[in-house]
């Protein structure tokens, strides 16, 4: 029996990565994304009713359950060095002429293969024996941040070669990069929800890679385009165009668009064509790569200390315009973070007409020495998002100072370190942030008000019905009748639940403040430490510092959050309002986790990190962050990270997932 299903598993994972090699790399899916997910359902549930079938190259093992601990330094095999560009058809004959020099004078017209210059990140792709064993950024070239989990979210990075006779080692080097349709939708939601918007997909990859939770990496629908061939044993490659075609065979993505070229003036060629043509194709491109396709001249090429001698690229030319900077305005988002842009002379750049640019943050304004009515130059980043490069002749005086009060609600505006941005304001009541504020304060982790969502929150801002999350307790149900949507049954249930949101506990509550730096877990701790909101008012940063898990960038955002006059009027508002403001101490079933100090690492797999950590505190457990002599398990899971080498050299007790659950029982 085992062994069928054994075969069974080995059939389905066989399935699905042949449909993810349709899809991804050919665009010829043969099923329904309906079918697609029944068979990976199938898949699923045969691996946790068997996890001694268990792989970490299945195809459900592509977003893992937990959050990283942060990125280990890969030593790439191979150096990844970066290209030589140019700028001019004039600049890439020249270095043609010094490839054919090179090559001892050879005459004659050499291959090339030119590619679209893909604006992503540069990532390296490791496999042995055919299995993905380690992907990681280009780093300085040498070494690079191992991103294996993040990478496993692409499906168009296979975890398995294709084929039967896989190389025994190979690096193959690519770009990561995010397609503008995903881009759009991505800094659509990231408005909506208040958060800062990326500048471009380049920089929305680049951010997307580094997120330390796997599921929120795969909700970003990165790509992948192979390009590059690092270190190789085990298979006998001639060109680089033969290269390509392996990696197809592999279950790899090439960029499509890829040509051969019979001598330099093809590649021009190819170089004019997409130079027209660039928002033809849905992402971004900012030139042309050309290579050498013989990879034993490649060889004979070599290196200089930077970059190959077989390879440049073609930079496309900028798109800009220069103009004036007419005004200067700050805006608050949802979050608080004032971003500051710049109100232009309208000019065209690109067939579009520009009046606004960018200038991210303070720090650029500094850097440009920005004044209003300086004569500018601006650009297009990506052809997309118009942005001030530099100034041409400083024609203003006044110089824009960064900002001590709020625009908006004229609160305090802080920077909370020095080596931050962003300048934020702390006012919880301020307007910019106030439909923001209500969505958090009745999420279902915080005061869990059912009904109230972003529909009936932006009526009830708009007909200023609620000026703060208090006001969600004076509503009465004409006020809410006078939403669109909202009858006799929705209002009475809305305002249920809004009643029954006055009996949840002190930590609910201070999570639902939206204090910075504090979540659903430090609210926890904090509840549980002082029993009482007043308690936690009248509590000094040392007396903070002193808990732990509460360290000085907590306990110093609390302090500055209680003694804001808009917060003092917040809280004698909901106490008025008849909230909760106690932490009961409810007797815990004695186990052999209660009292002790427990540290998860790595990834579990019958529940997740918080489940886990949840249920160690229901037991009387700390669950802790950091491993220290005071720690008295610390339970591995797989993929653990440094804390598990730090336990090892304390001497803490290690144990894994099951012991632990053995012990709560």
């Amino acid at each position: 029996m085992s062994d069928a299903i054994f075969k069974k598993i080995e059939s389905l994972r066989a399935q699905l990565r042949r449909h993810d090699y349709l899809y991804y790399v050919l665009s010829q899916p043969e099923i329904s994304d309906k079918e697609y997910d029944e068979l990976m359902r199938a898949l699923r549930e045969l691996e946790e009713a068997n996890p001694q079938y268990r792989t970490t190259d299945s195809p459900t093992s592509r977003v893992g359950g937990g959050i990283l601990e942060g990125f280990a330094t890969v030593k790439h095999a191979q150096k990844m060095l970066s290209l030589d560009n140019t700028y001019s058809f004039s600049e890439v004959r020249l270095w043609d002429e010094r490839v054919h020099k090179g090559l001892g004078g050879r005459p004659g017209k050499i291959e090339y293969v030119v590619e679209l210059k893909i604006d992503g990140i540069s990532a390296n792709l490791t496999y042995r024996q055919g299995r993905l064993a380690i992907a990681a950024t280009r780093g300085d070239g040498e070494t690079g941040e191992d991103v294996t989990a993040n990478i496993k979210t692409i499906r168009a990075i296979p975890l398995v070669l294709l084929g039967d006779k896989p190389p025994e080692l190979i690096e193959i080097r690519g770009e990561v990069y995010m397609e503008r349709d995903d881009f759009q939708r991505l800094n659509e939601e990231r408005k909506r929800i208040g958060e800062l918007l990326f500048a471009n997909p380049r920089n929305a990859a680049s951010g997307s890679l580094k997120l330390l939770d796997t599921s929120l990496v795969a909700q970003r629908n990165l790509n992948f385009f192979g390009h590059s061939l690092g270190d190789c044993q085990g298979v006998d490659i001639k060109s680089h165009w033969d290269f390509f075609a392996q990696l197809r065979q592999w279950g790899l993505r090439i960029n499509p668009h890829s040509a051969q070229c019979r001598g330099i003036d093809e590649a021009l060629d190819f170089c004019a064509q997409w130079e027209k043509k660039r928002q033809t194709v849905n992402y971004e491109i900012d030139g042309i790569v050309i290579k050498v396709n013989d990879l034993f001249w490649q060889k004979k090429l070599g290196f200089t200390l930077k970059s190959p001698r077989w390879a440049c690229a073609y930079k496309f030319p900028a798109r800009q315009a220069t103009t004036t900077v007419r005004r200067i305005v700050l805006n608050v988002g949802r979050t608080g973070v004032i971003t500051p842009t710049a109100e232009l002379d309208p000019v065209e750049c690109a067939g579009v007409v520009i009046r606004n640019a960018t200038l991210h943050n303070f720090d650029e304004i500094k850097r440009l020495s920005l004044r209003v009515q300086d004569k500018v130059l601006i650009e297009r980043a990506g052809d997309v998002i118009p942005k001030v490069v530099k100034v041409i002749t400083h024609k203003g005086t006044k110089i824009v100072s960064t900002p001590t009060k709020c625009p908006v609600c004229r609160g305090k505006v802080i920077r909370e370190k020095e080596e931050d941005v962003a300048y934020r304001c702390i006012n919880p009541l301020c307007p910019a942030q106030l439909e923001r504020e209500l969505l958090h304060f009745s999420s279902r982790g915080a005061m869990d008000i059912e009904g109230m969502g972003e529909a009936a929150v932006e009526q009830l801002v708009g007909l200023k019905l609620v000026r703060s999350p208090a006001d969600i307790y004076k509503l009465t149900k004409d006020d809410l009748l006078r939403l669109e949507l909202f009858k006799d049954k929705k209002a009475d249930n809305l305002l249920e639940a809004i009643e029954k949101s006055k009996k949840q506990p002190l930590s609910r509550l201070i999570y639902a403040l939206g204090i910075r730096h504090v979540g659903e877990k430090a609210a926890y701790v904090l509840a549980g430490n002082f029993l009482n909101l007043d308690a936690l008012i009248g509590a000094k940063k040392e007396d903070l510092e002193s808990i732990y898990e509460v360290g000085p960038v907590i306990a110093e955002s609390i302090v500055e959050f209680f003694a804001q006059a808009p917060t003092k009027r917040l809280i004698e508002s909901l106490r008025n309002a008849g909230l909760t403001l106690t932490e009961k101490k409810t007797a815990v079933r004695q186990t052999p986790v209660s009292g002790k100090s427990i540290v998860f690492t790595g990834e579990l797999e019958s529940i997740s990190r918080l489940q886990a950590e949840s249920l160690a505190r229901s037991l009387g457990a700390t669950a802790a962050s950091s491993v220290s002599k005071n720690t008295d398990f610390v339970v591995a899971g797989t993929m653990p990270g440094s804390k598990l080498d730090k336990a090892k050299k304390l001497g803490v007790t290690i144990i894994n997932e099951q012991q632990f659950l053995e012990m709560t029982k």
